[in-house]
């Protein structure tokens, strides 16, 4: 294998050297579009791609082909750029990219802390309990878990709004497999428009918000366009759901201790990230991070408290505890943020590691430029962003966002809101597209499917489509 690494680096230093620098650009910056090190680095990405596509195929994890296809891209990048030498162009390119990233990775990593604490102090199971004692019928249980699931997902990732909801449908509708199928479609839907109209709910509006595209105020100008994205196709699928009204025995659920003031400093947090964007100019992350400190300080208090109260427990605080087993399930008790830290899903964050600096690089060499000029050079900003919004059926959302933010189109606010809109909702036009939808085909066990999410596709579309609309009628002063 090192054989073939150094006939590799031997063939790529020996290729010829570029002819000429862009003249669109500053002097040292070269144009690589049709030059080897740019043809290489988009083989590398899109085989990259692939591979991450194929991870349920291959259980190969999406982050592997994503970091190794960036590195290659730089590694070219560089290269090149030394035999010019003008590396430090190239160098200081990459850290802009690192930056945009560590600042996603912060503001990601303390939001999933404060999940994984309250999931510990079981704020999750005791509201899953509370869905299933109501014993609400199989329609009003529709409604709820989307509406529910519309609500917290501005707040907290779809993933997880969507695996609790599902966990809820699966406890009260194992035995009718037609309303799982329709409530786990319903769910992926909520999750997605959920996450579309806050800065907070995913991805894609936190690179927008970020890059300072949209202000924290402006996004919630989509709330109704997302509800209507909701709404629409619930409406439609709500008369297919049994109206039979299910029994299910409920198990007591005890919250542990400190669990309330965990929900208060997340949404204390939340705050700061707010207040240190528009009032003090800093990044979001920087107020995660102080809240962070707050709940190492909390977790601390609980930990001592614990201590004075009984030395067994403290010792069980101490011990670590591997997700899923009796201590964290029964919860006495875990108090160390960082072992939920590291129980963070380190391999999507890896992966949009990957992502961010493979389409950051071929941005740096002219790609994006290019389909930039294609894209909102020949066609209607609308028509663009409404395509862009399709296409993240079946490609990741925040990929694409960040993709469009390094193409730098001149489009209004209301465009900006507009690509929100599609690219945070056009994920629910099949199971694949997004991170609840895939969730979901693994919790459900066959109950939910691609093929029975896609037998509603025209209604989704529907939905989707009804969205733009309203988004241009009430929203029309942000063009």
């Amino acid at each position: 294998m090192h054989k073939i690494s150094i006939l590799i680096a031997c063939l790529l230093l020996g290729l010829p050297a570029l002819g000429s620098a862009d003249a669109g650009t500053s002097p040292q910056h070269l144009d690589l579009t049709h030059h080897w090190a740019g043809y290489f680095s988009l083989l590398a990405m899109v085989l990259a791609y692939v591979a991450a596509m194929l991870e349920e195929g291959t259980y190969l994890r999406k982050s592997k082909p994503m970091l190794l296809g960036a590195s290659l891209v730089w590694f070219v990048i560089a290269l090149t750029y030394r035999q010019h030498g003008v590396v430090q162009l190239a160098a200081d390119s990459f850290k802009e990219n690192l930056l945009a990233f560590i600042e996603l990775m912060l503001f990601i990593m303390v939001s999933m802390t404060y999940l994984n604490a309250m999931e510990d102090m079981r704020v999750f199971d005791a509201l899953k309990n509370w869905l299933v004692a109501a014993r609400f019928g199989y329609r009003k249980l529709f409604w709820i878990t989307g509406l529910l699931v519309f609500a917290l997902s501005s707040l907290v990732n779809g993933l997880t709004t969507g695996l609790l909801m599902g966990a809820v449908v699966m406890a009260v509708g194992k035995e009718n497999p037609r309303f799982v199928s329709l409530a786990c479609i319903n769910i992926v839907v909520a999750a997605n428009a959920g996450g579309a109209f806050c800065p907070l709910g995913g991805i894609s509006t936190l690179f927008v918000w970020q890059a300072g595209m949209v202000g924290f105020g402006q996004f919630f100008h989509l709330f109704i366009p997302c509800l209507v994205n909701f709404l629409v196709p619930a409406c439609i699928m709500s008369i297919a759901v049994p109206k039979a009204c299910p029994l299910v025995e409920a198990r007591q659920v005890t919250l542990q201790r400190g669990a309330l003031g965990v929900i208060l400093l997340f949404g204390f947090t939340i705050t700061l990230a707010v207040l240190f964007d528009m009032l003090l100019g800093l990044p979001p992350a920087a107020g995660m991070m102080v809240g962070l400190s707050l709940l190492q300080f909390y977790s601390y208090y609980l930990q001592r408290t614990v201590q004075h109260n009984s030395p067994d427990l403290m010792q069980t605080a101490k011990r670590p505890v591997q997700p899923g087993t009796a201590d964290t399930l029964q919860g006495e008790h875990s108090y160390d943020i960082f072992e939920k830290i590291g129980r963070l899903e380190w391999d999507t964050l890896l992966f949009f590691y990957g992502a961010m600096m493979g389409i950051g690089g071929l941005g740096f060499i002219g790609y994006l430029d290019a389909v930039s000029q294609w894209l909102y050079g020949q066609h209607d900003p609308t028509v663009a962003n409404v395509l862009i919004g399709l296409s993240s059926a079946f490609v990741d959302n925040g990929t694409l966002m960040f993709a469009v933010l390094n193409m730098h189109p001149d489009i209004p606010p209301g465009q900006w809101l507009l690509l929100t809109l599609t690219l945070g909702v056009g994920g629910s036009l099949l199971a694949i597209g997004s991170a609840p939808g895939i969730g979901l085909l693994g919790l459900t066990k066959g109950k939910y499917s691609f093929l029975a999410h896609l037998k509603w596709f025209p209604v989704v579309l529907l939905g989707y489509f009804a969205a733009v609309g309203v988004h241009f009628l009430i929203n029309a002063k942000f063009f």
